[in-house]
């Protein structure tokens, strides 16, 4: 992953890494009805037009995956820290700067408003589909268990397998196959083809597939798996690209 962050530059990953631009290759490899939906996109705090908006939706950032701020009650809003945290987000561009994620090099720093999805159950679980040229070799759920986030790495006919990853709990318990999972890969893999490595992030709301994001250095490839087989093992699913002349 360090190898690809360094020699692999094709354009589109800029696209690919945008929370709003990537929503045209989703639409075209795969079809709008796995996005989620979108109310606004702005370049500025002073661009979102609350009024429109409904009671809950969700606030991110298009350059980056950990800025957003829920909101699930609109009159609550503390709108001078808001406008003070997107105004932070605006000025950094953490992947690049910090871990030299290429792809995150010229991303343009806007807000997206977005619906915010909710699941009967009560828990919105992240599936997250690692992905090898459009072939999905392995899936991680990130599921919560006893106030602690963990995580449980499952093949594609859904076993459980003996791995962990650094710095996150394994999940303890049993997860229930999802009866849409044939079509969770049918998504993953028409969305990575071509593709040396990405890694899949989607949720399956009331058994509505609705696409996350795409990742392609997860972890800032800081992080091991355990056992050290099972690195070597997915180390092994990438083929390295030839570099293109010049």
């Amino acid at each position: 992953l360090q190898w690809l962050k360094v020699f692999y530059h094709p354009k589109i990953l800029h696209e690919l890494v945008d929370k709003y631009e990537v929503r045209n290759y989703v639409e075209d490899k795969i079809g709008a009805s796995y996005l989620n939906e979108l109310y606004q996109v702005c370049e500025h705090y002073n661009e979102i037009d609350f009024q429109s908006l409904p009671d809950q939706y969700i606030i991110k950032g298009t350059h980056s995956s950990n800025m957003f701020v829920i909101v699930d009650e609109q009159h609550k809003i503390n709108k001078t820290k808001l406008k003070l945290k997107i105004y932070k987000w605006r000025r950094k561009n953490l992947y690049y700067n910090g871990g030299q994620e290429w792809a995150y090099k010229h991303v343009k720093p806007r807000i997206i408003v977005e619906k915010l999805l909710e699941d009967k159950s009560g828990e919105l679980v992240d599936f997250k589909l690692f992905s090898f040229r459009g072939k999905v070799k392995f899936i991680q759920v990130h599921k919560w268990f006893n106030g602690d986030k963990c995580i449980a790495h499952l093949d594609t006919d859904w076993n459980k397998l003996d791995v962990t990853s650094q710095g996150m709990k394994a999940y303890p318990g049993v997860i229930k196959r999802p009866e849409n999972l044939d079509e969770m890969i049918m998504v993953a893999s028409k969305l990575s083809d071509k593709l040396p490595f990405v890694r899949v992030d989607l949720y399956n709301v009331n058994g509505k597939i609705i696409f996350g994001e795409l990742t392609f250095y997860p972890s800032d490839a800081r992080k091991n798996f355990f056992p050290e087989s099972f690195n070597k093992k997915v180390a092994d699913y990438i083929i390295l690209p030839e570099i293109p002349e010049g």
